[in-house]
Parts: C-alpha cells; structure tokens; sequence
C-alpha cells in the first residue's frame, strides 16, 4: 500500500501537467512531429553515405544539420518574446515541412542533386531552436510551478520515445520504400505539429508592464483629477494624451522600471550557475556530436545490418533518454542539483568506452543506452533551474541563448572525429568522447551557486 502511494504520487505531476488541456495539445503535436525527425536523420545520412565519398561527406551533413542553429537561435529569442509562441511554432513547422517535402517532389520529377540533402539539413538546423526554445519557454505558461518538474520531464520523454521509435521505424522504411518517402512523412508531421500550435487556446505573448513615459491616447472626454494633468482637444472628436505629472505633494513621480530585457546575455552571464551548467552541456554536447557521426559510420563500416544496426543505435540512446527522463522527472534529486547533474553527467561519459567493443553490436547498444540514461537527468534538472532563474520577460531571449549555445557545440565534435574515423582510429575517437564529456562535470562538482533565483 505504501509503495502504491508511494509510485501514485510521483506520476501526480505527470497527470496534473497533462490535465492541461492546452499544454497536450502542444506537447501531442510536438511528439508526432519529433518522430518526423527522427526517421529523417536517418534518411538524410542514408541519403549522403550511398553517394561518392559518403564517409568524409557524412561529417559535412552534421556541420550543415547542427552549425545553423547557431545563426538561427540569435533570431529565434526576440521573435519568441515580441510574438505568439503559437503563430511562431507554426510558422517554423510550415517553412521545415516545406524544406522536407523537397526532395521527394524533385524525385518524383528527376534524379535528386547531391547538394540538396545539405541544404535541406541547414534549413532544418536554422529553425531548429524555435520549438526547442519555444515549448520550455511556453511551459510556465500552460502549467503551474509545481509542475514544471513533470512538463520538463515529458518534453524530454517526448524527445527519447520519438527517437526511439522514428530511427528504427525509419530504418525499416528506407530499406522498403526509400529515404525519399521518409521524408515526406516527416513533412506531414510537420503539419500536424502546426494545427496543434494554433490549436493552443490560450495566447502565449508575454504581456508587458504599461509603462508611463508614453502617452495613453483617449478618445473620449473626461476629465481626470488626482496626479494626472488633462491636456485638452482643440477640438471635440479628437484625441488627447494623458501624462503622469507631479505626485500631490509636489515630488516628482518615480520613473518606470526599466525594460528588464535589455542587457539579456549581461543578466544571464551574471548567474553562476547558468554558466556552468550551460559550459557542461555544451562541451557535453561536443561529444554527442562525435557520436552522430559515428553511429552511421560503424553502422555502414563495422556493424552487421546496415541501416537497421544504425536504427538500433539510435533506438538504443532513445530508449535510454526515455528512461532517464522518467525517473528524474517523477523524483526531485536528494543532493544539490548542480552535484547531482555533475554526477549523472560522468555516467554518461563512461557509455562512450562502449564503442571499444565494435563489432559487438550488442555492447555498442548498451553503451548507447547507458549514455541516453543518464544525460536524459540532466536535462530535466537543469531546465528546471533555469525556469526558476530567468525572468518570465527574458524566457524567449534566455532559453534561446542557452539552447543555441549548447546546440551549437556539436559541429566541433564532427570536425574532430570525422579525420579519426576516416583513418579508422575508433579507439582514440572514442577516448576523446569520454574525456570532452566527463571533465567539465568534474568541474561542476566543484561550482558554488551564489545569489538566489532572478526575479520576473
């Protein structure tokens, strides 16, 4: 009976956050979508390793999936917090799903050019940070504080149970149908994902204090007393403006607050504990990088199978983030959250050693699988500290830097493992994996947090 109770309320945040009809909807849509994805990188990478030179090739297409990001995510912030999250997602889902559907209408019409699956993959990279600064910087919005635990732990569980099953699904259909017809599926889900954005009821526009430095046009006549002075129309019908002036007793009125939007990167930089879980991530993101270009490499090189090893990989982080994700959003850490970060962080890096048992495809899986278990946590932790950090005007601004900067970090691991495995050096590409992800989460243990959470 206490276990029962026990288990019962742990999922209570995961039935409260999904009880909000608004954030389903946005959350449902985003999962068909990242299915999509999931069956397209493996389509794009099937794509450029069956053209000449596909191995050196293959490195290009991670720098032309992952360096836009960086570009876009600049953009991304501003547009966030002066806009309707729900108009923007959908709008980003338009442009991709567009981007998808182009190469399966050039080969209904003709052989596809060897350069569009790049352009495709940078495209795709360019509006990457929408929906992934988007959705967490909608989340305060559609669900209460004390369930931002359980939403942060879904989007994760969104993002590993899509990989899970769109690499193995997509595998699957490239050997029946083509990589082109993967595509196409993926540019429908797109569509899905833009009817549930605008499915949305409630606006998600951060509504910014009146300030009083500019005038507040009325259009009918009155008068106001108090400390309010009324400048009247010349003539009737028109409007007049209506301005602070001094307070009764003769003090002049205090001057608005500024905009706590300006100086974003200042504001975010000033916070220790942002910086130093956003550097473990970024460098811990330079090994994922090295290990997207691996995946397909062993899966065309070293594995049996072909595009269905690549699947079982890919399936097997998935699986592994599923999991991850489940257990931390369900229970709050016992130690410190930046320690308990630092900890699973180091679990992660030792799955990379697993790469020094190829050709064992089962040992290469569980590695993978132990890699997506443990950095799955550390997602969820740290996004809860950064809801709790920044401000709600800075949310866009702030989950769009952040994300950028550690989304952006990859194409350094494609840069330098792709030369590795080209001469067929695995075993120093995979002990540099394991170094870049683990030594910054030492240096994690060792970070103090100061100061309390920024205030909206």
């Amino acid at each position: 009976m206490m276990v029962n109770d026990v288990a019962g309320g742990r999922l209570a945040g995961y039935r409260r956050a999904l009880s909000r009809r608004d954030f389903r909807v946005l959350w449902l849509g985003s999962s068909v979508s990242l299915v999509g994805d999931g069956m397209t990188f493996v389509a794009l990478t099937w794509l450029v390793l069956s053209q000449p030179d596909g191995v050196r090739r293959l490195g290009l297409l991670t720098v032309c999936h992952t360096l836009p990001v960086f570009v876009g995510g600049l953009l991304t912030g501003p547009i966030l917090d002066r806009f309707d999250k729900r108009h923007v997602l959908a709008a980003d889902s338009v442009i991709r799903g567009g981007a998808m559907a182009s190469i399966p209408i050039v080969s209904l019409l003709g052989e596809v050019p060897s350069a569009m699956p790049f352009v495709v993959a940078a495209v795709y990279g360019l509006f990457r940070m929408v929906p992934l600064a988007g959705f967490p910087a909608a989340i305060p919005d559609l669900v209460p504080e004390r369930d931002r635990d359980a939403a942060n732990a879904l989007e994760s569980l969104s993002f590993s149970l899509s990989g899970m099953i769109g690499p193995a699904l997509g595998g699957l259909l490239i050997a029946g149908f083509g990589g082109e017809a993967v595509l196409a599926f993926d540019a429908l889900t797109y569509a899905l994902l833009a009817v549930a954005a605008l499915a949305v009821r409630r606006p998600l526009v951060v509504r910014r204090p009146f300030s009083v430095s500019r005038p507040l046009i009325v259009r009918r006549r009155f008068v106001v007393r108090g400390p309010l002075v009324v400048r009247r129309p010349l003539s009737a019908g028109r409007p007049f403006a209506v301005r602070r002036s001094l307070s009764p007793q003769g003090s002049q009125a205090p001057e608005p607050r500024p905009d706590p939007a300006r100086g974003t990167l200042m504001t975010l930089l000033r916070d220790r504990v942002l910086v130093a879980t956003t550097l473990a991530f970024m460098a811990f993101n330079i090994a994922v990088g090295m290990l997207l270009v691996t995946a397909p490499w062993l899966a065309k090189t070293q594995l049996q199978g072909g595009p269905q090893a690549l699947g079982l990989l890919l399936a097997a982080l998935a699986a592994g983030e599923l999991a991850g994700a489940a257990v931390a959003g369900a229970r709050t850490p016992r130690t410190r959250p930046l320690r308990a970060i630092a900890a699973v962080q180091l679990i992660a890096a030792a799955g990379f050693l697993a790469l020094l048992t190829a050709p064992l495809t089962i040992t290469v899986a569980a590695g993978f699988l132990v890699i997506g278990m443990f950095s799955a946590p550390m997602t969820v932790w740290a996004q809860s500290l950064r809801m709790a950090r920044i401000p709600a005007p800075l949310r866009g601004r702030g989950f769009a830097i952040l994300r950028t900067l550690m989304q952006a970090t990859p194409p350094i691991g494609a840069a330098i493992v792709t030369p590795l495995l080209a001469a067929g050096l695995l075993g120093p590409a995979a002990l540099v994996m394991a170094l870049v992800a683990a030594v910054p989460a030492v240096v994690l243990l060792s970070t103090r947090p100061s100061g309390q959470a920024m205030r909206s």
